[in-house]
């Protein structure tokens, strides 16, 4: 298992892929199978940890570049390959030229946004790689390129990681990250259309810095019900999330999955999402919350959100998103790809 080197495997506070890949190999190991990660030092794993860093690069002061350490780490990935029956990239495309002979027993697990044009280039030149993606919503913008795909695999979570929350909490909640594409400044907009005080959870990275300071810091200057309470971990979250009415996803890009609308659900909290990229394959409307295409459906969505049965939220990620959900999906994937490997070698 490959993870990147700017978080830690988990992430001390946000950082998606890094959390994704901690639950997987967690619940690899559970399930009786030997994992090795190559990730930083600072990361806490039950697999064999080979440290790639001293610690994550977003906490080093001296890290300015990020890609030198990644190539680095797939150089040392590249000298120990004969150990490993499958190769797990979390890297994007950054393996691909070290790797190609490899390419039958990889996998790459493909977790950002697919719509670049550029990216159109390196996939047109490596289309030999087998990728995951994590919606099918997510391979939109590549269905024309003759790619390996080995299958769909949505996020899963520990199921007790969260715990059904009572709710009765008369607020929303805003969580993740502060930017322009996730749209925090219509998600104001709607609370206060609603009439619902909104409780906004998220960190600001630099280069979002001149959006907050431009957008949202005079949106948060007005008052009237929104409160700006910055990045929180877990614990914040169950309680942030446990008593809210729902959590707010309004954005305005094509999400290839969007994690916090499931780590909503495992604490009972619906979801009032945008009908954009993933979420209609994520919210079952009507049942885990609702998928609007509008401010005005928006609030309106928001306002029937306390009629939702917070325990059938709830059995929607215990149905469809839990950690040994996606791990048992991986591993079917992974034995095809060992079993063709050997077939190929025996050849």
């Amino acid at each position: 298992m490959v993870a990147p080197l700017v978080e830690s495997v988990p992430p001390r506070l946000y950082g998606g892929t890094e959390r994704i890949v901690h639950y997987l190999v967690e619940e690899l190991v559970r399930l009786g199978q030997e994992v090795t990660l190559f990730a930083s030092a600072d990361s806490r794993t039950s697999a064999r940890l080979v440290p790639c860093a001293e610690r994550a690069l977003r906490l080093d002061p001296r890290v300015r570049e990020y890609l030198p350490h990644h190539v680095a780490m797939l150089r040392t990935v590249r000298e120990r390959a004969h150990e490993f029956d499958v190769l797990h990239f979390h890297l994007d495309y950054v393996h691909y030229p070290l790797f190609r002979d490899l390419a039958p027993r990889t996998l790459t697990t493909l977790h950002g946004r697919q719509d670049v044009w550029d990216l159109r280039v390196v996939y047109a030149r490596f289309p030999e790689y087998p990728l995951v993606s994590i919606s099918h919503a997510q391979r939109a913008p590549l269905r024309d390129l003759p790619l390996t795909w080995a299958g769909t695999v949505h996020h899963g979570l520990p199921p007790d990681l969260y715990r059904p929350g009572p709710g009765g909490g008369d607020y929303a909640v805003f969580l993740g990250r502060i930017s322009p594409e996730k749209r925090p400044d219509r998600a104001i907009r709607i609370a206060r259309r609603a009439g619902v005080p909104l409780k906004i959870a998220a960190k600001v990275d630099a280069v979002d810095r001149p959006y907050f300071e431009r957008v949202i810091a005079p949106l948060l200057a007005e008052g009237d019900g929104v409160e700006f309470v910055g990045e929180v971990d877990d614990a914040q979250k169950q309680d942030l999330l446990g008593r809210a009415r729902a959590l707010l996803f309004p954005i305005d890009w094509p999400e290839p999955f969007g994690l916090v609308m499931i780590e909503a659900m495992a604490c009972g909290c619906p979801v009032v999402a945008w009908r954009c990229g993933s979420v209609p394959e994520v919210v079952e409307d009507g049942v885990s919350g609702f998928v609007v295409a509008s401010e005005a459906q928006a609030a309106e969505a928001l306002a029937r959100a306390a009629t939702l049965d917070r325990g059938r939220v709830r059995a929607c990620f215990e149905a469809r998103f839990t950690a040994e959900r996606m791990a048992r999906a991986y591993l079917e994937i992974y034995a095809r790809l060992a079993d063709s490997a050997r077939a190929v070698a025996a050849a």
